[in-house]
């Protein structure tokens, strides 16, 4: 049951889209400190155009395909219907100003020929690309899924492409693709996160392209926001569990930048208690695994003082330490209370069910599509959309 859908709020839709363009896979980290916790040592396992005369249009035909790149073109059609090069371009873009005649033959060329329209060039023309780009920190994480899926669907119905980019987590290579990626001139950048390299930031403000950060209240935007408090988050899951009557509390946490945020507001909210309790952590690497999660379970039972309730920045991580409890035959929530964050498509089926904290990918998506199609109408519009999140509580706190 969730306690609030929205008791975090804060202030104020081609054809089949395409997953397409640069996925780049590496296993660098990101160790950016967690201010509070103490790192533990981790293992990485981590055209020139002329119309020449035609006698005979099917041996023009025949001639279709041009030397050296073997893509059929805009030249070759005209060849094929026996009319010049702009005849041809006006029959498929502006057929009303052309004799119904000739804009026939020309489609029937382009059947014959199987010419498919240079989109760029079109894109160079009208200053839209109809693409947008999607940057995730790893495709093999779940809890963007919803919000990928949103977005895409929300922009495909209106017409654009998207292409699908991961940043690893990493820095350096979040600015060399973001190089790759605004060289394609797509009409909007999606980001989970805020972008955090300088040059990356510098180039996408050079580049004028509409920006989107999303899963996140960047304090210095670049452009649009929509998301929500990280720091928040954490405040949320101190509160909670110091509410239930957990005295020895920890966390584990990742190392990326929004797991920090989390880890950072966490502990802020216990030292603001009376006789605030001490704090055992963790940190691991992003992206979460399970094991790392039983791994950092077992770390925080060899302490003198083990935690009688945990807090996973990550449901994943969480989900080691329930498998971690299990296998110790630790009660939970009796002797160990486990809560998470993300409310992944899993947490409700753990066992116990994973009390957790869920941010709605799909109005988040959704939003980020409504900012997107307000921009490119040139129509005023909020740059910074905060949908809050919930904690959802269910048995294993």
């Amino acid at each position: 049951m969730s306690l609030s859908s929205s008791c975090f709020k804060g202030p104020t839709q081609v054809q089949a889209a395409a997953l397409a363009g640069p996925l780049v896979h590496t296993f660098g980290l990101d160790d950016a400190p967690v201010p509070g916790i103490a790192r533990r040592p981790v293992s990485r396992i981590s055209s020139r155009t002329q119309a020449l005369p035609v006698d005979n249009p099917s041996s023009a035909t025949k001639r279709r395909v041009r030397k050296g790149s073997g893509r059929v073109t805009l030249a070759d059609v005209a060849r094929a219907a026996g009319v010049a090069p702009m005849t041809a371009s006006r029959a498929l873009n502006s057929p009303e100003i052309v004799n119904l005649d000739m804009v026939e033959r020309v489609r029937l060329a382009v059947i014959e020929t199987g010419y498919v329209p240079n989109l760029l060039a079109g894109a160079l023309a009208s200053v839209r690309s109809l693409l947008v780009v999607i940057i995730v920190p790893s495709i093999a994480s779940t809890i963007y899924l919803e919000f990928v899926q949103s977005l895409r669907a929300a922009l495909a119905s209106k017409g654009y492409q998207v292409i699908l980019g991961e940043s690893d987590y990493e820095h350096q290579l979040e600015s060399s693709l973001l190089d790759a990626l605004i060289a394609r001139r797509p009409d909007a950048i999606v980001t989970v996160g805020a972008v955090r390299s300088e040059d990356g930031r510098k180039r996408l403000l050079a580049s004028a392209i509409p920006v989107i950060e999303t899963w996140d209240l960047p304090t210095d935007p670049l452009d649009m926001v929509v998301g929500f408090s990280q720091a928040a988050v954490g405040r949320a899951a101190a509160k909670y569990l110091l509410g239930e009557g957990h005295r020895h509390v920890a966390i584990i946490s990742t190392n990326d930048d929004r797991a920090a945020k989390r880890a950072k507001g966490f502990l802020e909210a216990i030292a603001e208690r009376a006789g605030a309790p001490r704090v055992e952590s963790v940190l691991i690497p992003a992206p979460s695994k399970l094991g790392e999660g039983r791994r950092a379970l077992a770390d925080l039972l060899s302490r003198p003082q083990p935690p009688d309730a945990v807090f996973c920045t990550s449901d994943m991580v969480a989900l080691g330490v329930l498998t971690e409890a299990r296998s110790r035959g630790i009660k939970v929530p009796e002797e160990l209370a486990v809560m998470g964050y993300g409310d992944m498509n899993f947490a409700a089926d753990t066992d116990p069910p994973l009390t957790t904290i869920r941010a709605d990918g799909k109005v988040i998506g959704q939003a980020a599509a409504r900012l997107i199609f307000d921009r490119a109408n040139a129509g005023t519009t909020q740059n910074v959309v905060d949908v809050g999140f919930s904690v959802v509580r269910r048995a294993s706190a």
